[in-house]
């Protein structure tokens, strides 16, 4: 009969420390995801604001080698991040797909004009910068214009300092409910160990002797609980970017990396630190209270 009482004990128990880490997995992979939404949206603004292009356009008659001089001067500038050469014949092929329709041959001559197309750093990526940007550059005489859309830009800047604060305020809420949820599944772990506790107290052990035990249990729970969260984060990515070949852009394996350190450490911590604090309870607790 003892036997089978703890035979019974350990099954409870495993039970109890196997859903101890599921929920701890579950609780890191929402927040793992949540620190790739961030990582991914500051890359993403960047993507955005460094693809905001200018179009420079040059005087007719600008002789190609004149053109390239000046592509290479607007490279130098801290302003820009890249330029790209549009030839007339570019231009044309590139409006006649849009077109459907081959303008030239109906006009009977190719009416644009060479241009470059100028991306900006993603910190100047702004209506004040770039306009100082144009006041500097109009003064070339081989440019004849800038084209750019202002209203797009103060929309992308807008609504990227908008998204921002609203996923940073997200993120904090689901920090501190992640360590609530991670929290209260320890507690309730160690509940079910109350008695094992005060038994082991009565007989004289010390607080210290006791906590160990578990606290390293913990930290163990915790481990296990975040590899698990970072194998469904690495399966997440890989599907995503199966599904959407176009976030390969974003992928940084470095970034990923701190992610993935981020979410054992916060594992191991909010394991360690919850666990402690519950132990602590039952021992610092009368056997009454124990059946409460």
């Amino acid at each position: 009969m003892p036997e089978y009482e703890l035979s019974t004990q350990k099954r409870k128990t495993k039970s109890v420390y196997v859903s101890t880490v599921i929920s701890i997995a579950l609780v890191l992979l929402v927040t793992g995801m949540l620190g790739l939404l961030l990582v991914h949206a500051k890359n993403l603004s960047k993507y955005v604001k460094e693809n905001i292009v200018l179009n420079v356009i040059v005087n007719d008659g600008t002789s190609e080698g004149d053109v390239l001089s000046l592509q290479k001067d607007l490279e130098k500038d801290t302003y820009v991040l890249r330029t790209e050469y549009i030839s007339k014949e570019l231009a044309a092929k590139n409006l006649k797909e849009d077109l459907g329709e081959d303008f030239v041959q109906y006009l009977g001559h190719n009416p644009l004009l060479p241009s470059l197309d100028v991306y900006m750093k993603e910190n100047y990526a702004n209506t004040d910068s770039i306009k100082t940007f144009i006041e500097k550059i109009s003064k070339n005489n081989k440019i004849k214009e800038v084209v750019y859309q202002e209203s797009l830009i103060d929309m992308v800047n807008k609504n990227v300092r908008i998204i921002g604060m609203i996923v940073l305020a997200f993120a904090v809420i689901l920090l501190i409910i992640a360590v609530a949820l991670i929290n209260n599944t320890i507690r309730l772990a160690i509940y079910s160990q109350r008695f094992l506790i005060k038994s082991m107290q009565l007989i004289g052990a010390t607080k210290n002797f006791i906590r160990k035990p578990f606290i390293t249990y913990g930290i163990i729970h915790g481990l296990l609980g975040s590899l698990i969260a970072i194998l469904l984060l690495i399966l997440t990515l890989k599907f995503a970017q199966q599904q959407i070949p176009e976030l390969v852009f974003l992928r940084n394996w470095f970034e990923f990396a701190v992610i993935f350190l981020g979410v054992i450490l916060i594992g191991i911590l909010i394991s360690g630190l919850s666990t402690y604090f519950a132990v602590t309870k039952y021992l610092k607790a009368q056997s009454n209270d124990l059946y409460r």
